[in-house]
């Protein structure tokens, strides 16, 4: 029991969850696991907004405290006025707004408490004034409409085309989207998105880029005009990326730099550009140009025209006139023509040394620029395919010494170098100052109620056994340990600093907070000292000489989404209505991700859950709530499909709810429940031997904080007398203790451990590890 409450406490402590959304000049009240980092996430405004209206944020906040947050500079959002709209039966917050044409991220700000609750008929809604910007995947113009007449309307649509034009709609698709996600942020049917744009009837995937109509009043986009036509000139709104930017322009990405190099540092919204009146070259023009070579291909089992032209680099239809024989349809066998660039004179930088790397959701072109190290000409003629665009999936090549992240799992102590001394530095929040001169038996008093001091105590025993057991092999490490006297908003780091406490030190584990072992970093910024960051699960800022020990929250969740990705899974969502942020999470990082409807009663409808569902592959359906009585009624519509579905339940957080008395064990393997974790549950023999050290020691069995201590003191050990060196290794090498996973990974300059174990549920009431 202590082990839970303890685990449950500090983990509150450190976590930072991520709530995206916008909104104006507000006061903020701090929730658990609020940082400023995540509240300036919310609002879409920097924290730096926060701190110079909130200076004492700057120290940390406080649980309840009020925080004024700015209005944000990227997107205006809508005040309400004094119209009132009553829900009528089968009206949802997508139809709502799309009928007053604003945002739905705009009408829910300016309905919260309504709107906690899932929506029913007769609710009164206030309707906010419309001054937002269109988001970045639609194209706005002026056209003519026909009058369309509705039982709703109260005026004909003739008069109000004439009083008020409306704005037409189209939407440009991205990666990952499908028709079902477009047609559902809509308000439409997949059948009325088919009916507007017949081009993509009995297509399986859509192509990135495309315009679609969401309406049938206006012709197909670009027979009109192009509104860059208009004046030559563009205006980059939010969001917008250069992959985006040349797709809608027409052009490959080096051909869009040429026409605006301006953007060869950067995209930045609100930049004036240039837009082209032409299009992207034809076939023709394709294999006129003396850089492009032809090569014979044998299609792959699974593959698809989809995946094809995205190899290719060429559209659908540009791809079809290269080789007509697959018009009707794609099998595995066939020989096809494929496009294969010339890299002509940059052939020093492809016979570098260099990985295979998979491009991962979220991730531009300018990102995977960056973390090459290469120039924009030298990345693209490493990785010709990128002038079409970055696809999340697709395979690239980096230099092998900028990014590795499925690193094989290494022994490390295979390759020791025991051959001198290094020092260790354990600065752990041990506060021993609010004991004062207390009796022994006084301040076992005062520790059974702090659980903080509990914590650190469990994580230190951990780490002494650690130190013992680096000893054993060899490893003549120092080891100093410092009070950090730490709490959210202060601590005596720079004190120690100043008294050269750290001059000898190679490694410093800790402190605890994520401001405290970044405020260390930085005060040893000009000294070769690293320092690693054991319980934050937050992203920080990027220090070259910080380590991130703990998997972030995102990066937890991503390794699982990934992992359905890879497997080609179908995703579904079913999200509580409550958890606005982690629909908003799975709506905006990865859009593809079907969302399950949710009945007025918060139960699943059976009907609309199987019309999400796939037979042709595994259906990894995410189930997101803390209501027991919509985890019963998914867990039962799911079941009564697995006879004619291959399905997989899905949680990206595990909770409490799942482990209820009311939800059958045997319910959870037959779905073989699914689940993210920093440490390996399934993992129970390797920890013998320790658990009995460490209970001839301590008298008890080590707890997950013990454990921790062990494992990122240990690996830390490791790696300081590894042959190649701390930092080399730290780059080439993951590894893995009793319970966690290490496999750092460089990032911006800043080195995040994305160690994560995907865990299931098994049939014979064991969990497992996924592969």
């Amino acid at each position: 029991m202590k082990k839970n409450i303890v685990l449950a406490f500090s983990f509150l402590v450190f976590c930072s969850f991520t709530s995206l959304a916008q909104n104006k000049v507000v006061e903020h009240k701090v929730e658990k696991g609020d940082t400023v980092t995540s509240i300036a996430r919310k609002y879409n405004v920097s924290a730096s907004d926060i701190y110079r209206l909130n200076p004492s944020a700057a120290q940390g906040i406080q649980l309840d405290a009020i925080l004024k947050v700015p209005v944000s500079q990227t997107k205006t959002v809508a005040s309400t006025t004094g119209k009132k709209h009553v829900v009528a039966p089968k009206e949802t917050v997508y139809s709502i707004a799309r009928k007053y044409e604003i945002s739905p991220a705009d009408l829910q700000l300016a309905n919260k408490e309504v709107l906690k609750e899932v929506l029913k008929p007769g609710a009164v809604l206030v309707i906010p004034t419309k001054n937002g910007q269109p988001n970045s995947n639609t194209v706005v113009e002026q056209v003519p409409i026909k009058p369309v007449k509705t039982a709703a309307s109260t005026q004909s649509t003739t008069d109000k085309v004439k009083n008020n034009p409306i704005k037409n709609i189209y939407h440009t698709v991205s990666a990952k989207e499908t028709k079902y996600g477009i047609a559902r942020q809509y308000n439409l049917t997949v059948a009325e998105l088919e009916k507007f744009n017949p081009e993509i009837k009995g297509k399986e995937h859509l192509e990135v880029g495309v315009v679609l109509r969401l309406t049938d009043q206006v012709p197909p986009y670009g027979s009109v005009h192009n509104p860059a036509d208009v004046a030559g000139n563009y205006i980059i709104q939010p969001k917008e990326t250069l992959f985006s930017l040349s797709q809608k322009a027409g052009l490959s990405v080096s051909e869009f730099l040429k026409l605006n190099p301006s953007l060869a540092s950067g995209v930045k919204e609100g930049t004036t550009i240039k837009m082209p009146k032409t299009t992207s070259p034809s076939v023709a023009d394709l294999l006129a140009d003396d850089d492009v070579v032809y090569e014979t291909y044998v299609i792959q089992p699974q593959e698809t025209l989809y995946s094809l032209t995205k190899q290719s680099g060429l559209t659908v239809n540009e791809f079809l006139k290269l080789n007509p024989n697959v018009a009707q349809g794609v099998q595995s066998g066939t020989i096809i023509k494929m496009p294969k660039t010339v890299v002509g004179n940059n052939e020093g930088i492809i016979g570098s040394k260099y990985t295979e790397y998979v491009v991962q959701p979220q991730e531009t072109f300018y990102s995977l620029n960056k973390r090459s190290g290469l120039t924009v000409n030298e990345f693209l003629a490493l990785n010709p395919e990128l002038e079409n665009g970055v696809i999340a999936g697709m395979t690239i090549k980096m230099p092998r010494n900028k990014v590795q992240v499925n690193k094989p799992i290494t022994d490390l102590t295979l390759n020791l170098a025991p051959n001198s001394s290094k020092n260790l530095v354990l600065l752990l929040p041990f506060n021993t100052d609010k004991y004062g001169n207390n009796s022994a038996v006084t301040i076992q008093e005062q520790l059974k109620n702090d659980r903080f001091a509990n914590m650190t105590l469990d994580f230190y025993s951990g780490a002494l056994v650690a130190i013992d057991s680096a000893k054993k092999l060899g490893l003549p490490v120092k080891v100093q340990v410092l009070d950090s006297k730490e709490t959210r908003t202060g601590s005596n780091i720079a004190s120690l600093v100043n008294k050269g406490s750290f001059n000898r030190a190679d490694v410093v584990i800790g402190p605890f907070f994520q401001n405290q072992v970044e405020n260390l970093a930085n005060l040893l910024a000009n000294q070769p000292i690293a320092i690693v960051s054991p319980l934050s699960n937050e992203k920080g800022k990027p220090m070259p000489n910080l380590y991130q020990s703990m998997p972030s929250t995102e990066d937890v969740k991503k390794a699982l989404i990934d992992y359905m990705y890879a497997k080609n899974g179908n995703i579904v969502a079913i999200v509580d209505p409550k958890k606005g942020s982690m629909r908003k999470y799975i709506n905006e990082s990865f859009p593809s991700v079907k969302i399950a409807p949710i009945k007025a009663d918060g139960l699943v409808d059976a009907n609309q859950i199987r019309q999400t569902l796939d037979k042709s592959r595994i259906n990894f359906v995410i189930l997101e709530t803390e209501s027991t009585a919509l985890t019963v009624s998914a867990c039962k519509t799911l079941l009564n499909q697995l006879k004619d579905y291959d399905i997989q339940l899905v949680t990206l957080d595990k909770n409490e709810i799942l482990e209820s008395d009311e939800i059958p064990l045997t319910d959870l393997t037959k779905l073989k429940l699914l689940y993210p974790s920093v440490t390996n549950d399934a993992n129970g023999l390797k920890l013998t031997d320790f658990a009995k050290t460490y209970k001839a020691q301590n008298n008890t069995l080590p707890n997950k904080f013990a454990t921790r201590g062990f494992d990122v003191t240990f690996d830390t050990i490791l790696r300081l007398y590894n042959q190649d060196g701390f930092h080399s290794t730290v780059e080439n090498a993951a590894s893995q203790q009793l319970e966690n996973k290490f496999n750092y990974v460089n990032v911006d300059g800043a080195h995040h451990n994305k160690g994560v174990y995907l865990l299931y549920y098994d049939t014979d009431l064991t969990i497992k590890e996924a592969k």
